[in-house]
C-alpha cells in the first residue's frame, strides 16, 4: 500500500517534469503574441507610427488604410454602394437558405418559398453588381473583386455543380455504356488536371471556343471551370454514397411499388446526401478556399485584392504579415460557418429523411 501511495506522487512529479517546459514555452509564445499583436500594436492608419515600431509590434493600421481595396478590389470607387447592396442581398439570400436547414425544415412548403426568395435576392444582388439597366452604368466583370467575387464564385459554383454532380454520379453508375463511359472519362480528365491549369484554359482557350456574340466575360469563364471542377469531385463523393445506399433501398422501394424516379427522389438521394454530408461539407470548404486561385488569371478576389493593394503601395508593403493575418481570419470565419452548418445538418437530416 505504501508503494502505491508513493507511486502516484512520483508519477505526477515525473509528468510535471515533462509538462512544465512545454507549458512555459506555450506561455512565452502567448505572451509574445499578445505583446506584438495588442500591447505594442498601432491600430490607427499612421504610417510614421507603424514604421517607428520596427516590426516590434503589429501595424493594424494597414487594415484601416486598405480595407476598401480588400473588400471591393478594383470595383469603381464611386459604385461601392452597389457592391455593398449586392453583398447585403446575398446575405439575405444565404440566410433564407440557411434558416430552414438550421431548423430542420428542408422539404417543407416554407423551405420552398425560402428558396424562391433566396434566388430572387441573389439575382437582385447580381444585377446591382453588374449594372447596365435602370440607368445604372455597367461595370465590366474584369473589375469585380474582393469579397463580392469570393462569395459569387463560391456559392454559384456549389449551387450549379451539385445537380451536375448528381447526374454524373447516376451516369457513372449506369449499366449503359453510352452513359457510364463518357461520365467516367469526364470525371477522370477533370480531376486529373490541377485547377490552376483549367483556370488558364478558361482565360486563354475558352475565348477562342465560345462565340463572341455570347459575351461571356472572365468571371463567366472562370465559373464554367469551377462548376465543372467542383462537379467532378462531388460526383465521386455522391457515387460512393449512392452505391452504398442504393442496393437494399432500391429493392425495398420497388417492393412498395415505387418507380425509379420516385425511389431516387424520396428514398435514395436523401439518404445518399446524408451519408455524403461530411465529405460534401469538406468539399464546400475546399471550393471556398480555391477561389483564391483566380488571381492568377487577373481576377482579384479577397486575397488577390489584398495583395494588389499592397504590391502597388511601397509605403504599406512592409506590413504584409498583418494583412495576411486579417485575410486568414476572414477565411477561418467563413470556413467555420460552413462547418457549423454542416454539423447542424448532420443532426437535422435524420428527422428530414423521416418526412419523405
Amino acid at each position: 500500500m505504501s508503494a502505491a501511495w508513493l507511486g502516484d506522487p512520483r508519477r505526477k512529479a515525473k509528468a510535471w517534469l515533462w509538462q512544465a517546459p512545454v507549458l512555459l514555452l506555450l506561455g512565452w509564445v502567448l505572451w509574445r503574441v499578445v505583446d506584438w499583436g495588442l500591447l505594442q500594436a498601432v491600430f490607427r492608419p499612421d504610417l510614421d507610427a507603424c514604421k517607428a515600431l520596427g516590426h516590434q509590434g503589429a501595424c493594424w493600421g494597414v487594415v484601416a488604410e486598405k480595407w476598401r481595396w480588400w473588400l471591393f478590389g478594383r470595383y469603381p470607387f464611386e459604385h461601392h454602394g452597389r457592391a455593398t447592396l449586392a453583398l447585403a442581398c446575398w446575405a439575405v439570400s444565404l440566410t433564407a437558405l440557411i434558416v430552414p436547414a438550421w431548423r430542420g425544415q428542408l422539404g417543407t412548403p416554407r423551405a420552398r418559398w425560402a428558396m424562391g426568395a433566396a434566388l430572387l435576392s441573389w439575382l437582385v444582388g447580381l444585377a446591382a453588381l453588374a449594372g447596365g439597366w435602370g440607368g445604372l452604368p455597367a461595370v465590366d466583370s474584369r473589375l469585380w473583386g474582393g469579397l463580392p467575387l469570393t462569395v459569387l464564385l463560391t456559392v454559384t459554383s456549389l449551387a450549379l455543380s451539385l445537380p451536375l454532380a448528381v447526374l454524373l454520379a447516376w451516369a457513372r453508375l449506369s449499366r449503359r455504356a453510352w452513359l457510364s463511359w463518357p461520365a467516367a472519362a469526364f470525371i477522370e480528365v477533370v480531376r486529373g488536371g490541377p485547377l490552376v491549369m483549367w483556370l488558364f484554359m478558361a482565360a486563354f482557350v475558352l475565348p477562342a471556343l465560345l462565340p463572341a456574340s455570347w459575351g461571356v466575360g472572365p468571371v463567366g469563364r472562370v465559373l464554367i471551370v469551377t462548376v465543372l471542377f467542383s462537379a467532378a469531385y462531388a460526383a465521386e463523393t455522391l457515387r460512393g454514397s449512392l452505391r452504398v445506399v442504393a442496393g437494399e433501398q432500391s429493392e425495398a422501394a420497388r417492393m412498395l411499388g415505387a418507380g425509379w424516379w420516385t425511389s431516387q427522389k424520396r428514398v435514395i438521394l436523401p439518404q445518399a446526401f446524408r451519408t455524403a454530408l461530411p465529405s460534401l461539407v469538406n468539399h464546400s470548404i475546399g471550393v471556398l478556399k480555391d477561389t483564391s486561385l483566380v488571381m492568377i488569371v487577373s481576377l482579384q478576389e479577397l486575397t488577390g485584392a489584398m495583395s494588389m493593394s499592397l504590391n502597388g503601395d511601397a509605403d504599406w508593403r512592409p506590413f504584409f504579415l498583418e494583412a495576411y493575418l486579417v485575410i486568414a481570419l476572414a477565411y477561418v470565419l467563413m470556413c467555420q460557418g460552413v462547418a457549423t452548418l454542416g454539423r447542424r445538418l448532420e443532426q437535422q437530416y435524420p428527422a428530414l429523411g423521416s418526412r419523405h
